[in-house]
């Protein structure tokens, strides 16, 4: 089985940018792979303007992974459409200012970071900015309608556009629902590509079987997390794959897809991951998770029917009325 087409997302701050590029070995290595790399763009500054041009010199396919500031979200999502548009305005005077090269687009659309934090912080406050969004179901739709919006003019200036997506979606998309959408502030924007975040750190032992499960609903399996990333108070030191855990984690998205994106750049070269990558075996047998997958897949079908009862808010709100009538009878009764 050949190597997969690989892309190593990048999300760093312009000093550190530049640090981790100050070694040649770096794109030597990228080059030797034939892999591409999704930068997060948190700034339009000159730094990370002259990171872009030497990847472009040396012929590095590169995605402008779109970010916002922290203080308007970070990633994209129901409440932030306008600065999203406003981002991209911004980041093609930018690309223009520097004569920089792109294969194409990114946009990351999760919670806002702003609720994440408070909701790690003190989930009370937080609870009535969601409680309003679940029965904002125009806001979705506006929302929706922007980034539909937005994606057509990346496409009309010449971009292939992917979308970095949380997987449980797909399983609201199946049967017609949005309320994990208004739950969390995301929105179902249909991209180029999706990439799926099936990062198996988040589940540990469950990890392959989750990354299993959902690997065949999508366009790229996106594997982590090897380190990085932004940093969220609260969780302390997440997890971070090692390398056996790594190599398992590419060969099982590789039996899915010829399309793997790996988070991140920054803790593959921290743990000498990329040079290992030059010789790896792709024809190494792996065997498929499928005790845990069968585990993730009976958790999805509870998902779903949840989902489905969403779908006849009528008919949920009646028979939790019967349900109190009941009890309130039998409480009669008793007295």
């Amino acid at each position: 089985m050949a190597r997969p087409r690989l892309t190593f997302l990048c999300e760093l701050e312009a000093n550190a940018l530049e640090a981790l590029f100050a070694d040649a070995s770096v794109i030597d290595d990228l080059v030797a792979l034939g892999a591409g790399v999704s930068l997060g763009i948190l700034d339009f500054s000159p730094e990370r303007a002259a990171v872009v041009r030497r990847l472009n010199e040396a012929g590095i396919p590169l995605t402008a992974w779109l970010l916002l500031p922290e203080e308007e979200g970070y990633w994209f999502n129901v409440g932030n459409a306008p600065q999203a548009t406003a981002c991209y305005a911004d980041w093609k005077v930018w690309t223009a200012e520097y004569n920089l090269q792109w294969a194409g687009l990114g946009i990351d659309i999760e919670p806002d970071i702003r609720e994440l934090r408070q909701l790690l912080s003190d989930p009370r406050r937080a609870l009535p900015s969601v409680l309003r969004r679940v029965f904002d179901r125009e806001g979705l739709r506006r929302a929706l309608a922007a980034y539909d919006a937005l994606v057509a003019q990346m496409h009309a200036d010449g971009y292939h556009v992917e979308s970095y997506t949380i997987p449980l979606i797909v399983d609201e998309r199946r049967v017609g629902s949005t309320l994990l959408q208004r739950l969390a502030g995301l929105v179902d924007v249909s991209t180029d590509r999706e990439v799926m975040m099936l990062y198996s750190t988040l589940f540990r032992s469950y990890g392959p079987g989750f990354l299993w499960s959902y690997a065949p609903d999508a366009g790229s399996v996106a594997v982590g997390s090897t380190g990085g990333g932004i940093e969220m108070e609260g969780l302390g030191d997440l997890p971070v794959l090692n390398w056996h855990e790594f190599a398992r984690d590419l060969l099982l998205a590789r039996r899915w897809r010829d399309e793997v994106h790996v988070f991140s750049l920054e803790g593959c070269v921290r743990q000498g991951f990329l040079a290992r990558l030059k010789a790896f075996d792709w024809e190494k047998p792996i065997t498929p998770p499928l005790r845990t997958a069968r585990q993730v897949e009976v958790l999805r079908k509870v998902l779903r029917g949840v989902l489905r009862i969403s779908l006849y808010p009528l008919v949920v709100l009646a028979g939790l009325i019967a349900v109190l009538g009941l009890l309130f009878r039998r409480r009669r009764r008793k007295k």
